[in-house]
């Protein structure tokens, strides 16, 4: 695995959902930044923009759901799938800096994200949404997609909206502080060493 380069592909097919997603880590500078989304739901495809593009991240991410129904297993599946892209193409977390964290307002809105790359799982999300959709996104789901991403990568996750009355600046903000945090925790460090007393994450 290159420092500067990190990567993932990753397919999941059920009888829900067909996702691929491509995946780069890094500080992938503007110009040579790939973003191109396609889930079907518009707000969704905006969410995962924002946590790319503010990540640093290249990404594609295309998902056929059967969004006929309703929202809940696009948004569900395609978390979890980018969750197993980022655990897959960050591989041993050695030599990053393991925690993570950043505010991000937009406009009224003011977001704080925590991150610990910590090989546990949890996830603890208040956005304080009023609405009852953004766009074809139901707002139960935007809890949950933070809540299934951060399952799926191995991560701990705190995200709180601490000020903001209006839903989509709140989500939007949200997003965009957890991308942040995201880039710092797993920054390189100069170091070869696992991040942890244990000596294993």
């Amino acid at each position: 695995m290159s420092k500067a380069l990190r990567t993932a592909s990753v397919s999941r097919k059920t009888n829900e959902t067909d996702i691929n997603i491509s995946l780069t880590l890094g500080d992938i500078h503007t110009e040579n930044q790939i973003i191109d989304i396609s889930t079907g739901i518009g707000f969704l495809d905006h969410m995962y923009h924002a946590l790319a593009k503010h990540s640093r991240w290249s990404l594609t991410l295309a998902c056929t759901g059967d969004i006929h129904i309703d929202d809940h297993h696009t948004a569900e599946d395609t978390a979890i799938a980018l969750g197993m892209a980022f655990k897959q193409a960050l591989g041993e977390p050695r030599g990053i800096k393991r925690f993570g964290y950043a505010y991000a307002p937009l406009d009224e809105a003011l977001s704080r994200a925590v991150v610990d790359i910590s090989g546990r799982p949890h996830a603890e999300i208040d956005l304080g949404l009023k609405r009852e959709m953004i766009g074809q996104l139901s707002c139960e789901m935007i809890p949950h997609v933070f809540q299934s991403f951060a399952t799926a990568a191995g991560i701990t996750l705190h995200v709180d909206v601490i000020k903001g009355f209006n839903d989509h600046h709140r989500a939007e903000s949200a997003f965009k502080a957890t991308a942040v945090a995201l880039r710092e925790a797993i920054a390189f460090t100069g170091t070869n060493d696992v991040p942890s007393t244990k000596g294993v994450l």
